[in-house]
């Protein structure tokens, strides 16, 4: 499976002539206490699993379930904006979800917000104030080799992204896994608390992956990188069996 954001218009593909919804996702910024770059991804993927496995958007009469369907009728776009101080406080009381990362020796763990969707020109006025720009992180240490037991969402190594992009591409990808798997692996993911890794592939290991039919994301090439580019493919130890061998 292969998705994109790719613009609305009449293309051809009846996605993109539906209305068109973005999925919000605010990062925790604080200016003297960042978090690190790999927790930020990582946290921005869980956000999205913990909002589609969410009863309010699941439960037919979900408060959360029409904007949801809405937004999967058309395109997965997803923004990422970052916050702190009073901007964080305002943000996290409008109805969402907020995800906690993991915290490391010199970094508080990070803090993600996701929102049901919004129409695109339809932003609550308490995030969009909120800066799309400027929202990088760091990595202190290269993070540790993923646990090849669980999934893992491998990045484009030939592509520079920012946090703030990279973040919403790693939704991307693991939207794309979780509607890949069946009822069961998305039942024993959701009980692990949606544990995966992020990571940059290889170069050698990054042509594999996007010939081995695994979920790719492609990206409408609205920020930052070319329209087309492959940026993410999500590896879940559940949808291996069922393409090439890696």
């Amino acid at each position: 499976m292969t998705s994109s954001d790719a613009p609305s218009g009449a293309t051809g593909d009846p996605r993109d002539n539906a209305p068109q919804f973005v999925l919000p996702l605010v990062v925790r910024m604080e200016k003297t206490a960042p978090p690190t770059r790999t927790d930020a991804l990582e946290t921005a993927a869980r956000a999205v699993l913990t909002l589609l496995s969410d009863e309010r958007a699941t439960a037919a009469d979900g408060e959360w379930a029409r904007a949801v369907r809405d937004w999967q009728d058309a395109r997965i776009r997803k923004v990422v904006r970052r916050a702190r101080g009073a901007e964080w406080r305002k943000a996290s009381a409008l109805p969402g979800i907020t995800v906690m990362g993991r915290a490391e020796a010199d970094a508080p763990a990070a803090e993600v917000r996701v929102f049901p969707p919004v129409p695109l020109d339809g932003w609550p006025k308490e995030l969009v104030k909120l800066q799309v720009s400027g929202t990088d992180l760091d990595d202190p240490e290269p993070p540790a080799a993923p646990d090849p037991a669980r999934p893992v969402l491998w990045l484009n190594p030939c592509l520079g992204m920012s946090a703030g992009k990279a973040m919403a591409q790693a939704g991307h990808g693991a939207q794309l896994a979780w509607w890949d798997l069946d009822e069961a692996a998305r039942e024993a993911w959701r009980r692990d608390g949606f544990a995966l890794s992020v990571r940059t592939a290889d170069p050698a290991r990054w042509a594999e992956l996007t010939a081995s039919g695994l979920p790719l994301v492609r990206d409408a090439g609205f920020t930052e990188i070319a329209p087309g580019s492959c940026t993410v493919v999500a590896d879940h130890p559940s949808l291996r069996n069922c393409h090439t061998s890696l």
